[in-house]
């Protein structure tokens, strides 16, 4: 069976690695002439299903449990499994007290607790919830280790305008392009995001810092390197990050730790992330025609339950191509 992905974003790639695995011959085709510029590689790489439940659906969790063995399984030593921290400033602590709420799979913990996670808070924060099952890694390491191994599995990869070294002919064709697939229905939401470097702070997990108005996650990389994110605006403008955001992002990176104040600015990035009414995800099939769309602020967390649904929808029980049509 030979299948055409379109779109080399973290959905084009765990739909590519399970075709793969399912015995497809698989070529994958993407507009950029290398795998950054797209709104995967902005993402902050959160496996934060119980922590994402504050303003998502409950299928947000159902379905993203599933991604934090699913990328363990497929990039191992890629997942990092310290879980996630939520904290608030102490004029703030009535968002902690509503994010509490709306969430389960956390434990509350106190300024000591606080401190035995992350030395270097210490003394900074009262209290904060603590999701301790959760997970996170580094999207683009991910990204470029998993099309290798998929390089591996001998899937092609075609990158550029030119892509044009297709298969002439394809029995299923996969469209994962996000915001540039243009379906009904789905608009941009448009996320800015800072890669700092500051040397003098360590953290082990993902930090969430709540504010009434700009709440803010700040996730540990490599080397003293810290993603800070992200805005959500109801845009699907790909200019660069506006000033405001710039320090509003800066601000709260401050306010979690003032050694960010000496840090470097890295990279100033934006993403755009499809997203449609519900904000949760489709998978739709007409023909020899399916897309996975819709992945909103979820990639990392929702793509590895889209691509298994997806793959299923392809191949019939017995991994032979199943030719009835579906929506």
């Amino acid at each position: 069976m030979k299948a055409l992905v379109k779109g080399a974003g973290v959905a084009g790639l765990t739909l590519a690695f399970e075709l793969a695995s399912r015995g497809a011959d698989v070529t994958v085709i993407e507009k950029r002439h290398r795998l950054a510029g797209s709104a995967s590689w902005a993402a902050g790489g959160m496996l934060a299903p119980w922590f994402e439940r504050e303003s998502a659906e409950e299928a947000v969790v159902t379905l993203g449990r599933l991604a934090l063995d699913w990328w363990d399984t497929v990039l191992p030593g890629h997942v990092v499994r310290t879980g996630t921290l939520v904290m608030a400033p102490a004029r703030d602590a009535g968002e902690l007290d509503r994010f509490a709420r709306r969430t389960t799979g956390y434990s509350t913990i106190g300024e000591e607790a606080v401190a035995a996670l992350e030395p270097d808070l210490a003394g900074r924060f009262r209290r904060g919830l603590f999701f301790a099952e959760e997970a996170h890694l580094d999207p683009r390491r991910a990204l470029a280790t998993l099309r290798d191994r998929l390089v591996g599995m001998g899937v092609r990869f075609e990158f550029g305008y030119g892509a044009v070294r297709v298969p002439e002919t394809v029995d299923i064709e996969a469209d994962c392009t996000g915001i540039a697939a243009g379906v009904p229905g789905l608009r941009g939401v448009r996320g800015e995001m800072l890669l700092l470097h500051a040397p003098d702070v360590s953290l082990a997990r993902p930090v969430r810092l709540l504010h009434p108005r700009f709440p803010v996650y700040v996730v540990p990389r490599a080397d003293h390197l810290f993603m800070v994110g992200a805005t959500m605006i109801e845009s699907d403008a790909n200019e660069p990050v506006t000033a405001r955001s710039m320090m509003e992002l800066l601000g709260a990176a401050y306010a979690l730790h003032p050694a960010f104040g000496e840090a470097e600015i890295v990279e100033a990035g934006v993403g755009v992330r499809p997203a449609f009414a519900d904000n949760l995800p489709r998978v739709s099939r007409e023909a020899n025609r399916v897309s996975i769309n819709g992945l909103y602020r979820h990639g990392f967390l929702l793509a590895p339950a889209m691509a298994r649904q997806a793959a299923d929808l392809i191949f019939n029980s017995q991994g032979e191509l199943a030719h009835a049509a579906h929506h």
